[in-house]
């Protein structure tokens, strides 16, 4: 089959179940099917309307296998930007969403859409894998910050970022275009609302210093609708607790606090069979959602989560929708065999539109500089986001 005619099939489908969906008459889908296979026959794409790249977007997190808060997938707010062709206009739409997002705390699901990758020379990538991250530093004490950004704070610093070298500096945005170089545009600290984190019965806990971003921006995913893909599709909904207090802040691979919860809790650590890990674990737990309700910033727990799933499931059932999902990813890392998914199998059957895995351009470019095949200019080098949100 060709690449036409696989483009030429998938946006058939899209569009019949688009514009089924959105209530259209039959007479206006054909019309528009009629305009997408001249301009494909014509030019070898197409461009979705607005309507069709809103509902496709909500579509694919519906069909998001490993996300339990699909509930909402309908609240998805999209914002078309694949107007904008230089890196300091991504760069403002990026600060633009990170402000929208967050909202004084009243987090809102956003997504925000760039150019799609029909031409290899403009395709846009956003090196950063969450808009918001905090940096990562290999010492001679060990790592400083977050394990999982050590790659990409290399990256940051060759371009010519300094970070202040604490456990929780914010990474510049970092934006490529085509083969260009990337280019670097610190965030402006006003907009990024964090959260100190402290325990309502362990007052010692806040003197771990520990805190975490408000919202969870997901940079580094392809969007797929209706066989064209968008390589640049940031988007957000708010954290549920455990992804903070069970992976980010709990993880050995990452800010490993489980054996210092533990301590200020006076536990045992000499053998696991005393469980001091699940112990410290659930504390942790109980302090994100704590400090994230009593700064304001929306959170959800797991078992509330999971419950908000079961009703998501109805709803796809009474629409003669099947259900697709990653019973491994859907199951909470926190008591699991609490929730109603744990008891329950799911068909882990990728459909579109959806959110797909990309390579970590970060990664590769590092090897590209390390092989002498890109050289770093230092034009690229921004000192300051001019951007201020709207």
């Amino acid at each position: 089959m060709s690449r036409h005619q696989a483009l030429l099939e998938e946006a058939e489908r899209f569009i019949r179940m688009c514009y089924g969906e959105l209530g259209r008459s039959e007479e206006e889908t054909e019309r528009r099917l009629v305009e997408v296979k001249r301009t494909i026959a014509e030019q070898g794409r197409y461009e979705h309307t607005e309507d069709e790249l809103r509902h496709g977007a909500r579509i694919a997190w519906r069909n998001s296998n490993r996300c339990i808060g699909r509930l909402f997938w309908e609240t998805l707010e999209v914002r078309d930007a694949r107007s904008l062709e230089t890196e300091e206009e991504i760069a403002g739409a990026l600060v633009d969403h990170i402000a929208y997002a967050t909202n004084g705390g009243k987090i809102r699901p956003v997504l925000t859409v760039f150019r799609p990758a029909v031409d290899a020379g403009r395709q846009v990538r956003i090196l950063n894998n969450q808009l918001i991250r905090y940096a990562g530093y290999e010492t001679g004490r060990g790592i400083v910050g977050d394990p999982d950004s050590v790659a990409f704070t290399s990256l940051c610093t060759r371009l010519g970022w300094r970070g202040e070298g604490t456990a929780f500096d914010v990474l510049p945005l970092v934006v490529r275009i085509g083969d260009r170089a990337p280019r670097m545009f610190p965030i402006p600290r006003d907009i990024v609302m964090e959260v100190p984190l402290s325990h309502p019965e362990l007052p010692g806990l806040a003197d771990l210093r520990l805190q975490w971003y408000a919202v969870p921006i997901v940079s580094n995913m392809r969007l797929e609708i209706g066989g064209l893909s968008y390589t640049a599709a940031p988007f957000n909904g708010w954290y549920m607790g455990t992804e903070i207090g069970a992976r980010n802040l709990a993880d050995e691979r990452r800010y490993d606090m489980l054996p210092r919860v533990a301590s200020l809790m006076g536990l045992d650590t000499s053998r696991e069979s005393y469980l001091w890990r699940d112990k410290a674990l659930v504390e942790l737990n109980v302090a994100v959602l704590h400090s994230y309700k009593e700064h304001g910033v929306m959170i959800v727990d797991h078992h509330t989560a999971a419950r908000q799933f079961t009703r998501f499931e109805e709803r796809e059932q009474r629409n003669d929708r099947s259900i697709t999902g990653d019973w491994t990813w859907l199951i909470p890392p926190v008591s699991p065999a609490t929730t109603p998914i744990f008891h329950k199998h799911y068909e882990d059957r990728t459909v579109t539109p959806n959110f797909f895995y990309q390579d970590r351009p970060h990664e590769a470019f590092e090897k590209a500089v390390n092989e002498r095949e890109i050289e770093l200019a230092e034009s690229i080098v921004v000192p300051g986001c001019p951007f201020t949100p709207q």
